[in-house]
């Protein structure tokens, strides 16, 4: 298991991301995390593919007036370690990891955010963990255990992923905004920072291919034990998808039938962003999180 690590002079003056790198050692692979603001509760925050946390930066100084906001790089992203090979990231690799995580910091009082890959882990993870979380903000994501059918759009992508032997990663964030192709070209730097060349880009490429299309695939157990623990949630969970995102168009209502917790929130709609939401509407976003986290206080 190649382990690799992307040169810290990438991450020179990236565009509004002043915040001081931080690092935890788990499994042998270095995590970093971004971690600003105080108290006793903590707003974590999970990208998914293939970008990093510098995605949240819109939203984490909004968070961190009044609590402390922690967004982890997943393994193989931002500043966190690498593994060359696709084969090497398992979705139990990631699970794991962001269990370990939590437990390395000691997080309690979670408000955990997630959104694309960040739900499929981010909310296994809660079940795994209920006693560390306190609240739960879920966006343009969604647990597929491989025996419904996927979107045409999803399965487009993980077509264009398999093929791809070098992916466009500023190309890819882009895309799947409103901005596109007015996405300005240093933010775009921003994101293509992690990856230097093809061979920091494993776990991009690996992550459309663990999404369960059968119910034999890795996940798709893990997904079906993330569903019958969030069916049980009754802590408050606020359900935030986009307008314009074609992968997860939908699961926002399946979120909100299935979640206990989610039944007496707002149903609210970012309108005009696009998959990552997060970059489109980020300062909206953030301030929905905390008039949520006002109004459902932790007992």
């Amino acid at each position: 298991m190649p382990v690799i690590r992307t040169p810290e002079e990438r991450f020179a003056n990236l565009p509004g991301h002043p915040f001081k790198p931080h690092y935890v050692e788990i499994g042998g692979v270095r995590i970093h995390y971004v971690d600003e603001g105080a108290g006793a509760e903590t707003v974590l925050c999970l990208h998914g593919e293939p970008s990093w946390s510098y995605l949240y930066r819109k939203m984490v100084p909004i968070l961190a007036a009044k609590h402390r906001v922690v967004a982890p790089d997943l393994v193989g992203f931002g500043r966190s370690d690498k593994l060359t090979e696709v084969s090497d990231y398992t979705y139990k690799m990631h699970r794991d990891t962001m269990v370990e995580f939590i437990k390395a910091l000691d997080l309690k009082k979670i408000t955990v955010v997630v959104q694309d890959w960040g739900g499929l882990i981010g909310l296994r993870v809660v079940t795994l963990l209920p006693e560390r979380f306190s609240r739960l903000v879920i966006m343009n994501t969604g647990l597929p255990t491989g025996e419904e059918k996927m979107t045409p759009a999803f399965m487009a992508w993980r077509s264009f992923v398999e093929k791809t032997p070098d992916l466009p990663i500023g190309m890819i964030i882009s895309g799947a905004t409103v901005q596109g192709k007015n996405l300005p070209p240093e933010i775009m730097a921003a994101y293509e920072a992690p990856f230097p060349g093809p061979e920091y880009k494993a776990g991009a490429k690996a992550f459309p291919l663990l999404v369960p299309i059968s119910p034999h695939m890795e996940a798709a157990p893990e997904m079906r034990a993330a569903r019958e623990g969030l069916a049980k949630w009754t802590k408050p969970a606020l359900v935030m998808f986009s307008d314009k995102d074609p992968i997860t168009a939908g699961a926002d209502q399946g979120f909100r039938d299935h979640i206990p917790g989610a039944k007496n929130q707002p149903a609210i709609t970012i309108r005009d962003a696009g998959h990552f939401l997060q970059e489109d509407k980020g300062e909206e976003i953030a301030g929905h999180i905390v008039e949520f986290m006002e109004r459902s206080p932790v007992r």
